[in-house]
């Protein structure tokens, strides 16, 4: 087929309007869980103190009629704190930008500020779960509030004189956290094994808790730590129970994990470190704000509109030793 002579078609016309979709299609993924879950407290300084406390060990109990009794001092609870550490997303729009041209959809200042509010809660996420130890911070250094890595000490761990709950894949498994001088210390890594997390190690980590006195609940893992769990093959099921009319289904996840130590619900997040997985008591940890997050108007000083979202927050660990990690672990 030939084109008629002298037809003017699209590829020569300077006239053509763009074809532009009227909708931004956003890939924001917002599961926040561990932030959304927990408590949320109001706490008034920025170091915030709490108290937690245990039994001593159950042992025989034995007396003699007629004895004199002796006082014995009761073990001493242990005081400690977290530093509130400020997170802030700031948005700078040229007023031409704002006012003057036409835009795909909303007006560009409400959806940059829809976007760094979506950013700024995803950071804390990733502070809240992750690795840092607690810092007072001074001028010119920024204060950090420790995340749960920290607070879950190793099973060797006996600063302040309360243990954590811990198993690692080597016994060489980076820094231990403790507590001393009213901060955290920050988990450091070891070196990732070669193998990857089984169900025992997993059970083994839950026994540890709960010899603590803790009720675990929650796992919270990478996407790669849970595709481990969905393998595991020991004292589980993938079987479901079926109505004549129901269609058949594939099981290949494990969303519930039962364990003598505690039945889990299996959270997949996308801010924990990649080598680590925990296993919570969810009730047992709280985000205190200083300053709840907010967007505020800044000052003017150029053909530019300025905007500042900022809070103040720390995680507050009630008792990590309720709770348990399992570290350094390859994922599969």
């Amino acid at each position: 087929m030939t084109q008629t002579a002298g037809t003017t078609d699209t590829f020569d016309s300077a006239a053509l309007r763009e074809s532009l979709d009227p909708v931004i299609w956003d890939l924001f993924p917002m599961d926040t869980y561990f932030q959304n879950t927990i408590d949320k407290v109001d706490v008034g300084n920025t170091q915030h103190q709490w108290i937690f406390d245990s039994l001593a060990a159950a042992a025989n109990n034995k007396q003699i009629q007629g004895d004199t009794i002796t006082y014995a001092t009761l073990a001493t609870a242990f005081r400690v704190s977290n530093y509130t550490q400020i997170a802030r997303k700031a948005v700078v729009l040229s007023d031409t930008l704002i006012d003057g041209v036409n835009v795909v959809g909303q007006n560009s200042m409400g959806r940059a500020i829809m976007k760094s509010m979506k950013e700024y809660k995803r950071d804390v996420e990733f502070d809240l779960l992750g690795r840092q130890g607690s810092s007072a911070g001074a001028t010119n250094t920024a204060a950090a509030s420790g995340g749960v890595l920290a607070w879950i000490f190793g099973a060797s761990q006996a600063t302040a004189g309360f243990n954590g709950n811990t198993v690692a894949a080597t016994s060489s498994a980076g820094t231990t956290p403790g507590y001393t001088s009213s901060a955290v210390a920050g988990q450091t890594d070891g070196t990732t094994a070669a193998s990857s997390i089984t169900y025992t190690d997993v059970e083994s980590a839950a026994e540890l808790a709960w010899l603590d006195g803790g009720e675990p609940d929650t796992i919270i893992c990478s996407n790669g730590q849970k595709k481990v769990v969905d393998a595991f093959t020991s004292r589980a099921t993938r079987t479901a129970d079926i109505g004549a009319t129901d269609k058949l289904t594939i099981q290949g996840t494990v969303n519930i994990l039962v364990t003598s130590f505690g039945t889990f619900k299996v959270v997949m997040s996308r801010y924990i470190p990649r080598n680590c997985l925990v296993i919570l008591q969810m009730d047992m940890w709280a985000m205190g704000q200083l300053r709840a997050p907010k967007v505020k108007e800044m000052a003017k000083d150029g053909d530019a509109t300025k905007k500042l979202i900022v809070g103040e927050y720390t995680l507050i660990a009630r008792n990590p030793n309720s709770s348990a990690k399992v570290v350094d672990f390859k994922e599969s």
